[in-house]
């Protein structure tokens, strides 16, 4: 199991079945667009403080973020 490719597609599921766009989701998060679109393409590491940030954002468990469908 790749865990970042996890992790961001989760994220872009998530924040795609909200019906969100990245910039409105960066504003909900509090972090930049651009980090947004990098982890959703898989091309960085996340701060266990930001995974908290993004799952607060969706209104989920953070575990589940790591869940492999």
């Amino acid at each position: 199991m790749d865990i970042v490719k996890v992790f961001g597609t989760n994220v872009r599921k998530y924040r795609l079945s909200m019906n969100v766009s990245q910039e409105k989701f960066a504003e909900m998060t509090g972090l930049h667009r651009t980090y947004i679109s990098d982890i959703e393409r898989f091309q960085r590491s996340i701060s266990l403080e930001n995974i908290q940030k993004i799952a607060d954002a969706i209104g989920i468990e953070t575990y589940k973020l790591f869940i492999e469908n």
